[in-house]
């Protein structure tokens, strides 16, 4: 099924529901974090995809960069953006594991989003302090990883990593202690970690990926029922969920050192 084309028939959300459950769980993490804004506050979507979250949160009222250095993604979320009428939605190219050498995104940004790219990144320490880096004082990093403790959906997804970057997972995933000590180095305040993609979500995504497109359609119309049970699942079986996730806070006042 064409993104795209569900994009021109349905609108921007269709991005959502195109991909695996686990999007859509995502996105309802963005938006809890990410009201509605008619302040046109700025945020970054660094390592953006085909740029569904970035033009989601323009039609939310942000002024949203998508970086990403695949230069074939940039276009194909240009296209989106142009028929979901994004006109704050821009994608730039760049390279996430040199972000601090890419001009003009130190201090500019109220919201810094990084969802599912930071396992992907050898150095992930220098990642999160470039996240920071990005931000306004005030502003806050968004994001999803996944958790150290998932169930494989398939074979595949225990591994093995690879030791060098070269597009898969080099890592298997984060505990929130992990996620406290990048952010805390990076001089970021702890505000939520949390979690998402419960059992019923990562049944769904086992269904679609055996059956390719038959099985997005034999998803679709009990996909959205996920993010109501999963957390009852979760809290009666402690079934573990997919993905943890961090909302940190860059600090607005220096130090004291009292």
């Amino acid at each position: 099924m064409d993104e795209s084309l569900l994009i021109r028939i349905f609108g921007y959300r269709a991005a959502f529901i195109h991909g695996d459950c686990a999007m859509l769980d995502r996105w309802n993490f963005v938006k809890r974090h990410m009201p509605r804004t008619g302040n046109g506050e700025r945020a970054f979507d660094v390592g953006c995809g085909s740029g569904a979250f970035t033009i989601g949160l323009a039609k939310r009222g942000y002024d949203a960069t998508g970086l990403s250095w695949d230069e074939r993604n940039q276009a194909v979320a240009r296209e989106r953006a142009a028929i979901a009428k994004a006109a704050k939605a821009k994608f730039p190219i760049g390279d996430a594991r040199v972000l601090d050498q890419i001009e003009g995104h130190t201090g500019r940004y109220d919201y810094v989003l990084s969802l599912e790219n930071i396992e992907h990144i050898l150095d992930d320490r220098k990642l999160m302090r470039d996240l920071a880096a990005c931000l306004k004082p005030g502003g806050w990093v968004v994001l999803s990883t996944p958790n150290k403790d998932y169930r494989a959906i398939t074979p595949e997804d225990d591994g093995p990593f690879p030791t060098e970057e070269n597009g898969w997972h080099v890592r298997r995933g984060y505990t929130g202690a992990m996620l406290r000590e990048l952010a805390t180095d990076a001089g970021l305040e702890v505000e939520e970690i949390a979690s998402c993609s419960g059992f019923f979500s990562q049944k769904l995504t086992w269904v679609m990926r055996r059956g390719r497109w038959l099985g997005w359609i034999a998803v679709l119309p009990v996909r959205f029922f996920a993010p109501l049970v999963d957390p009852l699942i979760h809290k009666l079986t402690g079934y573990p969920d997919l993905s943890v996730t961090l909302v940190a806070y860059k600090p607005r006042f220096a130090a004291t050192g009292e």
